[in-house]
Order: structure tokens, then sequence, then C-alpha cells
């Protein structure tokens, strides 16, 4: 599938439940037409992993992913040899009396390679190119986008007892980031850019009702007017648009129709997840909240 325009592009996020303004949109388009990586940054929870799970989705395309965490380096990202039946095989030959060289020296073929996620996409490009996403690449450590540069800048990896291994045809590639440290420029040259900030009250209401639609109308415009509020508090963690999204989804489990201060107390732990937050939300600031909300 392929998009003629920035707006059918647009189109075709909001028929998968994606509601994404102009400016994104255009980034992911960009990403599409010149096959660059895109680097997405914002809180979390603002809807930067979706944008690769819906783009696999709406494209019917593998969505490979790496979940990134310190510590990342090539046998956990890229590739590993399997040394157990490397280990089996030569036993087979020794056993069966072989010495050939060219026998010893094929245990470090393809088929003794357990491929990780970057290597993965890599290969899977020949057929169809994925979605690889590299997510949370902030959590892992500078040393880890050293990895990536071969990669993103010419679309291959180099395996010292292979060769070099590349692809015509390099995946999509959605990298996210919640700027819990800054990533290297050279990362930064490779890759379209763009930052996706909490949304607007008019847009995080057209997400709602995109992702939950049984939930009533009234329900959906509290919840988000709630939300809205609490963004404006100064609190540790700043809910984003997941937890408005489960928490609507949990007061339609509890069939409520329209918020109230006990509903909200009994359900504050889907929207907040942090006991500080939560004793400074409670008791009369629910109140003063719902009111302030209702006022809009």
């Amino acid at each position: 599938m392929s998009f003629e325009s920035i707006d059918a592009l647009q189109a075709a996020l909001t028929s998968h439940a994606y509601v994404a303004d102009r400016a994104l949109t255009t980034a992911i388009y960009l990403a599409l037409k010149l096959n660059k990586p895109l680097l997405l940054e914002g809180e979390a929870g603002v809807g930067k992993t979706e944008i690769a799970k819906t783009l696999a989705r709406m494209l019917d395309r593998r969505l490979i992913r790496l979940q990134c965490y310190e510590g990342l380096d090539v046998s956990t990202t890229i590739y590993e040899w399997n040394y157990a039946r490397q280990m089996l095989a030569i036993r087979l030959i020794e056993a069966h009396g072989g010495t050939d060289e060219g026998a010893l020296k094929n245990i470090f073929g393809p088929e003794f390679l357990i491929k990780r996620p970057l290597l993965q996409a890599l290969e899977a490009s020949a057929s169809q190119p994925p979605i690889l996403l590299i997510d949370e690449i902030d959590r892992a450590d500078e040393e880890f986008e050293a990895f990536l540069l071969e990669l993103l800048s010419d679309w291959q990896i180099s395996i010292p007892e292979l060769g070099t291994l590349s692809t015509t045809t390099p995946p999509t590639v959605i990298i996210t980031s919640n700027r819990t440290r800054e990533i290297h420029d050279a990362l930064k040259r490779r890759c379209l850019f763009a930052w996706i900030d909490y949304p607007s009250l008019e847009k995080e209401l057209a997400i709602v009702r995109a992702r939950v639609p049984e939930a009533s109308e009234r329900l959906s415009r509290q919840v988000v007017l709630f939300v809205q509020e609490l963004r404006r508090m100064d609190l540790y963690k700043l809910p984003g648009v997941a937890e408005t999204l489960d928490w609507v989804t949990a007061l339609v489990v509890l069939d409520a129709s329209e918020l109230s201060a006990s509903m909200v107390e009994d359900t504050l732990g889907a929207i907040l997840k942090f006991q500080d937050d939560m004793a400074q939300v409670r008791g009369k600031q629910i109140h003063e909240l719902l009111k302030r909300a209702a006022a809009q």
C-alpha cells in the first residue's frame, strides 16, 4: 500500500483508530517515501510505540520490535552463534572420524546463526520490508547507538564469519525515546524527527472516541477534561494518553455513565501510578478538579 498524499495517509491512520495531527502525519509520510528512519520523542504514553503498531496493521507488514534496556549488545540485538549446536556438530564430525577442515568451517554457516531483531529485519526486507520498532532507545547505553549507525546509513550488517549482509529495500524504522537522556547527534542525523506532545482537549477526545467507542460521549468528555486538569498539576508523573484510555476502559467495565467523586476515588490507580501523586489528588482535590472540568 502506498499513499499519494499526506491527507490520504492521515485518513488511513484515522481509519485504524490512530489520530495524528498534520505535522506528525507529514513526518510519517516522508519516512515511508524516503525510506528514512523516524525518531519519535515525547513523554511516556503519548502514542509513540502505537505508531509502529498501527503502520504494521495498516500496511499488512510484519512488526519486529527491539525493546531497549541497559546493557544491550550485538548478541542481543544483531546475532549470536548457537554454541550448543556447534559443539554437537563438532562432536558428530569427530565421532565419524572426520578431520575435514571444510566441515569444521561449516559450523560457522547460516544454519548455526541465531538471528536477533536487527538482523531479522534486514533479512525480511528481501521479501517484504517489515516495520522495525526500536523502542525506548534512551534506556540503552550510548554504545548501542554505534551499533545502529552502519545499519541506518547503509542498511547493512557485518558478521566477521559470514561477511557483510545488506538489503536494497530497507525496513521502515521507527525509533522511540522518552528523552531520559539525549540521543547522539550522529544517530539523529540519520533520522527524520517528530516530537509528540500531550494532546489538546479535542484531539484527546477524538482518540478516546476512536479507541473506546463503547464509552458514552458524556463519560468520554468528562474523563478527558479531568485528565487535562490533572496535567496542570505538579505531579511526579503526568498521565499520558495511554492512561486516559485505560481509565475510560475501566470505567466502561464498571458500567459508569459519568464521573463522580467516589468513582474517581475508586479508580484513580488506573491513571496515576505513584502514591504521592494519588495522595495529592485524593480528597478535596478531586471535587475541585471535577468542578474545574465541569466549568469547561
